[in-house]
């Protein structure tokens, strides 16, 4: 268990504030009684990654690095991800490693697609106004670049992927109505439907083993979700 075990472990926290109670229990046991146990066992859950007949990072990769425009020249790379670790340390260099194909990648990245369209229908957008992954910004930007669309925004919520997981019912009954008759909330200023999110979990002296990490957890594995 090293830095990088270590990393990858606790990065799944920035997606999921579930998995807050383990990753403290595992922390404190390794902290206040040299006991490693609880860190592995939590690697095991969250950060290691089985390759085998897994592809997903092969087709993160060439979606990202064809559906946008990189820079080719690494020093860009370098100032820009320095910018950002300015402010934003955690995943700065991580996420920038994470994406660094792009910047060799052999096939042109397509023209920006134009989204506003009328053939599209008119969709539901949610998102939680702290979620550090895809920042709040993103989503008024997709926002206004679907004039039809519809933002639900959680007020203070900070995981990733807010709908039909965290157990919200104020965004999730705006999802199932949407899903299952087409029904939009009413067009405001901004966003056009808040719901407050939900406490953070309490602290438990629970073993540091996830519940969850066959389903979120294996999305944060797979690299699906760090962009």
């Amino acid at each position: 268990m090293g830095p990088f075990e270590l990393e990858d472990t606790y990065l799944a926290g920035a997606y999921y504030n579930g998995y807050w109670p383990s990753m403290a229990d595992a922390f404190a046991a390794y902290v206040n009684d040299h006991d490693t146990a609880r860190l592995v066992d939590l690697f095991e859950e969250l950060g290691a990654v089985d390759s085998e007949g897994d592809n997903s990072y092969s087709v993160y990769s060439a979606v990202q690095c064809r559906d946008a425009p990189w820079p080719r020249d690494w020093t860009t790379w370098h100032r820009e991800t320095s910018d950002v670790y300015a402010k934003a340390p955690f995943q700065a260099w991580n996420n920038a490693w994470y994406n660094a194909p792009c910047a060799f990648w052999p096939v042109k990245s397509l023209k920006p697609l134009n989204v506003a369209n009328a053939k599209i229908p008119p969709a539901l957008l949610v998102q939680a106004t702290d979620d550090a992954p895809t920042p709040y910004e993103g989503a008024l930007e997709m926002h206004r670049l679907l004039p039809a669309s519809r933002l639900v925004v959680e007020e203070h919520g900070g995981n990733h992927g807010v709908s039909l997981y965290n157990g919200n019912p104020c965004i999730d009954e705006y999802l199932t109505r949407y899903l299952a008759t087409g029904a939009l909330p009413r067009s405001g200023p901004g966003p056009d439907a808040i719901c407050q999110a939900l406490p953070d979990p309490e602290p438990t002296d629970a073993p540091a083993a996830t519940d969850r990490a066959t389903g979120f957890g294996a999305g944060v594995r797979a690299g699906l979700l760090r962009r």
